[in-house]
C-alpha cells in the first residue's frame, strides 16, 4: 500500500493572512510560501509526525472554536521557548517530562492553539528514508 510521506502543506484562514504569516517566520521560522518556483519552500527536518483525530467535545485545544492545533518539534525547547517570551509571545512549559519528550503551549495572534514538542527516546530512531524509481510512473 503506498502511504503519504508528510504534510506538504497546511492551509487554514486567519483575519489577516499576510501578517500571520510573518509572524510565524518571524517568532518559529517557518517560511512563508515563496512567490515563485525560483525561491524556496519552508523544508521540514525529517521526524516523527503525530496525526490524530480528537473527539468534538474536546478541550485539548482549548476554546471550542478551534478545531485544530499545530504541533511543531523543535530541537531544543528550552532554547525556544526563552526566544518566544523574549519576543513579548506567553508560552506555557508543561513541567511534565512524558515518555516522548517535553511540551509548551502557546498561540499565533489569531488565538490558534500551538504545541511545540521536543522528542526523545525512540521517536529519534527512524527508518531510512523510501527512495522510490519515478520511472515506473
Amino acid at each position: 500500500m503506498e502511504k503519504v510521506l508528510g504534510f506538504g502543506g497546511l492551509f487554514f484562514r486567519a483575519r489577516d493572512p499576510k501578517a500571520l504569516a510573518k509572524w510565524y517566520e518571524d517568532h518559529l521560522g517557518i517560511t512563508r510560501t515563496p512567490p515563485d518556483y525560483q525561491h524556496a519552500y519552508w523544508v521540514q527536518e525529517r521526524g516523527p509526525t503525530v496525526f490524530e483525530p480528537f473527539a468534538r467535545d474536546t478541550s485539548y485545544f482549548g476554546a471550542p472554536q478551534y478545531s485544530f492545533m499545530l504541533n511543531f518539534r523543535v530541537a531544543d525547547l528550552p532554547a525556544m521557548v526563552r526566544q518566544l517570551r523574549a519576543a513579548g509571545v506567553s508560552v506555557e512549559v508543561d513541567e511534565q517530562v512524558y515518555p516522548n519528550g517535553v511540551f509548551a503551549r502557546l498561540q499565533d495572534p489569531d488565538g490558534n492553539p500551538i504545541a511545540i514538542w521536543q522528542p526523545k527516546g525512540h521517536e529519534l530512531e527512524l527508518p531510512p528514508a523510501r527512495r522510490e524509481s519515478m520511472e515506473a510512473i
